[in-house]
């Protein structure tokens, strides 16, 4: 016995070599200790990397989209005012525009969206006899800022388009391999849509398909607003339009703010909620925060009760162990070990059984989740739910130390055991 008395080192390599000889004289039952300690840190580690898969996932799908936005949708009045009848139906324009604009602060991008879809399910959008069923949008080129797309061949709209009422369109990307064909180059060529000729300016792909305002983008035809007013004899009104707060502004009030503008101008009754729709896209985004939060929460208190099962097998396994070494024990005692010196040879042990088998589960957790992340990567998808599933940096420490922790922790029960032996009834035992 290198240390019969006196105080020791907690680590150093006759101390470790001693160690690990007490593991190694049963094989078997310290690999089934250590299993406890190595599935909990694994479990731990596939759970929090899947969840976080899912969590980039869902932010791929949101990507691309102003998370600070509202929309609003005039729709039917609900409560009779200044002599109309409740069920009136009323419209939005730009001089509604120019009024949020100099009126609410607080407001970064506003804009205002024409829709028109082919509802009888043929094909409306055309370049030669090859064709399609998509909708169009009239739009400005402020809203790239709010619903950003890629763009994958020339332009976007811009402002001369819409000061100009230019017969040009940007079209999405299903729009542009369905009707133009993947093979051409569409900058340039003229396509029909529903009746009118425009000259394609450029094509653009949503950065997702799952979050998008009346439709995707990829499978839009985006005209000027102006162009689609004109061509649609809408004067200067549009269905709806979306916003987004400025840094510093709340967007529930701004909407409060928007709604009150707009049932005055319009001479909706004040407290008529029902006749402006909005849609907050804040709220929505802040509730799937709140959600992947609540799922890491749940992941650690899984992860962690695992491991303490685990821990309380290395606590149950070092009693016996202490059990086994009374004689030894004792003899130390009786040569002149302290209390302090029992204490970490026995929580050493602990320690060094908890971290070996805690590590190996952090390792070949985050190895196969890199596998897993390699093939998810390799399988491209427009929907994709689940990306990248690995833990990140922090993460790993936090595991790291709840390994040692959980060390610690196994072994404390076992040294308090072992300094209340007493070396003459050690020795006396058989």
């Amino acid at each position: 016995m290198p240390y019969p008395y006196g105080d020791m080192k907690m680590f150093d390599l006759d101390n470790i070599n001693e160690i690990w000889q007490t593991i190694a004289r049963n094989k078997t039952r310290s690999l089934l200790t250590a299993f406890g300690v190595f599935w909990g840190i694994f479990i731990l580690v596939i759970l929090l990397a899947s969840g976080n898969g899912f969590q980039n996932g869902m932010n791929t799908q949101i990507e691309g989209f102003a998370t600070n936005s509202a929309f609003v949708i005039p729709v039917q009045t609900t409560e009779a005012y200044k002599g109309y009848q409740k069920g009136r139906s009323w419209e939005t324009d730009m001089s509604d525009i120019q009024a949020i604009k100099k009126k609410i602060k607080g407001i970064d991008l506003i804009s205002p969206i024409l829709s028109e879809y082919s509802y009888n399910g043929e094909n409306n959008v055309f370049f030669g006899i090859k064709g399609g069923n998509f909708s169009m949008k009239g739009l400005l080129p402020n809203y790239n800022e709010i619903d950003r797309g890629n763009i994958l061949y020339g332009r976007y709209i811009n402002e001369t388009d819409v000061a100009e009422a230019r017969k040009v369109c940007v079209v999405g990307k299903k729009v542009y391999e369905d009707v133009i064909g993947a093979d051409k180059n569409p900058i340039g060529l003229m396509i029909k849509a529903n009746g009118i000729y425009y000259q394609v300016v450029g094509v653009v792909q949503a950065y997702n398909s799952n979050v998008s305002i009346s439709g995707s983008i990829n499978e839009t035809v985006i005209l000027p607003l102006t162009t689609m007013q004109k061509a649609y004899n809408k004067g200067n009104k549009f269905d709806f339009f979306v916003f987004t707060a400025a840094k510093g502004h709340n967007i529930k009030d701004l909407q409060k703010e928007v709604g009150a503008l707009l049932r005055e101008r319009h001479d909706i009754a004040p407290t008529d909620e029902g006749a402006i729709m909005m849609f907050d896209f804040e709220e929505l985004f802040t509730m799937f925060d709140y959600l992947f939060l609540g799922i890491k929460i749940l992941i650690w208190i899984v992860g962690i009760g695992t491991l303490l099962s685990g821990v309380v097998g290395v606590s149950n396994i070092m009693l016996v162990t202490i059990k086994e070494r009374t004689r030894e024990i004792g003899v130390r005692r009786a040569l002149g070990a302290k209390p302090a010196s029992i204490i970490r040879q026995v929580v050493a042990e602990s320690l060094l059984l908890t971290i070996l088998a805690g590590i190996v589960g952090l390792v070949i957790g985050v190895a196969i989740m890199a596998v897993v992340s390699g093939f998810v990567g390799n399988t491209p998808s427009e929907d994709v739910m689940f990306l990248d599933p690995q833990i990140g940096f922090g993460a790993a420490v936090a595991a790291t130390i709840i390994i040692v922790l959980s060390g610690l922790l196994a072994g404390v029960l076992p040294a308090m055991r072992a300094i209340q032996i007493k070396a003459i009834d050690a020795i006396r035992e058989e």
